[in-house]
């Protein structure tokens, strides 16, 4: 079957099709975590946007990853819950191919998101009297734009590659979604190409950026030993902590996916996947509002106003 008849033919979502009612315990978990991901982030960008003491570097960073963690569970969230509750779990080539790009794209411009704000964490602890010239508003746009256009660019480049293979007719993706290496082992001409380039994507957008984040961390810790006051110690390591958390959180699943060797029960391989894609979405605004005075101050300042307004 060449490569022009596929854009009228569906792809098979296998997921886990064959427990049926793991799908449907699945379908409630993944709902409801959907859910809080939508309020918590949305939550978190309109708290950023209204609030003037939110108008910080961190915070403008912190804007743009709530936003990609909505875009990108936005991108197979809503077909993964149908499919849980459907007998014919297909997908449409170009639906596919836009779902396989638009994540992929979210999860490099993320691997690249995370290292700019190690450096902002770097740079507020080790020069806080030149933070704020060096943390410009000028210098935070374009280091934002920068992650998300080098995701962007890496992810039209293997989608380009992947979409030009020709397909011999297995169109049965053995994922929950349309994940780039399971659409790339479907077609029927070597691989090697698309392979060398998605491991030359991963040491640039997972490994280089987990580097610069350790980088920053031995400054980091190097300069709050150094500190000769407890209180400022205690103060520095509690701006780091909920990016810390997140850092690890969302690396040691991305890790295990990618390092780990492939298990014999495929079914979990999938489910670590799920949880990559929507468990640690929902924990980063609950992360970094928890103990984190500022945003629970601008959230009582936000319900408060609300509550004014009802009331007049």
């Amino acid at each position: 079957m060449d490569r022009t008849n596929w854009t009228e033919i569906e792809f098979i979502l296998q997921g886990l099709s064959e427990y049926p009612k793991v799908e449907k315990l699945l379908f409630v978990m993944c709902l409801m975590m959907y859910l809080v991901i939508l309020l918590g982030n949305s939550t978190l960008i309109i708290l950023i946007l209204l609030d003037s003491r939110l108008h910080t570097p961190m915070y403008f960073f912190l804007g743009n990853l709530s936003l990609l963690d909505i875009c990108y569970t936005s991108s197979f969230t809503p077909s993964v819950l149908i499919h849980f509750l459907s007998q014919k779990k297909t997908i449409s080539f170009l639906r596919c191919v836009v779902q396989m790009s638009v994540s992929y794209t979210m999860a490099c411009t993320e691997c690249v998101l995370l290292a700019v704000m190690a450096y902002d964490r770097y740079v507020a602890i080790c020069n806080p009297l030149r933070y704020p010239i060096i943390m410009s508003k000028a210098l935070c746009i374009q280091m934002a734009a920068l992650s998300w256009g080098m995701g962007f660019l890496n992810s039209l480049i293997k989608t380009i590659l992947a979409i030009r293979l020709p397909f011999c007719g297995k169109n049965v993706i053995n994922h929950f979604v349309c994940e780039i290496m399971a659409f790339v082992k479907l077609a029927c001409a070597d691989i090697s190409l698309n392979e060398i380039a998605i491991m030359l994507g991963n040491v640039i957008f997972l490994y280089i950026p987990l580097l610069l984040i350790c980088i920053s961390y031995i400054f980091i810790l190097s300069t709050v030993l150094k500190m000769n006051s407890a209180e400022g110690r205690k103060k520095a390591f509690s701006t780091c902590s909920a990016h810390l958390t997140v850092v690890t959180m969302f690396y040691g699943t991305l890790l295990s996916i990618y390092m780990k060797p492939k298990s014999k029960d495929s079914a979990i391989d999938k489910l670590i996947a799920l949880f990559y894609g929507v468990v640690t979405p929902m924990l980063n605004p609950i992360i970094y509002s928890l103990r984190n005075t500022e945003v629970l101050g601008a959230l009582r300042k936000l319900m408060s106003r609300h509550w004014f307004w009802r009331k007049g």
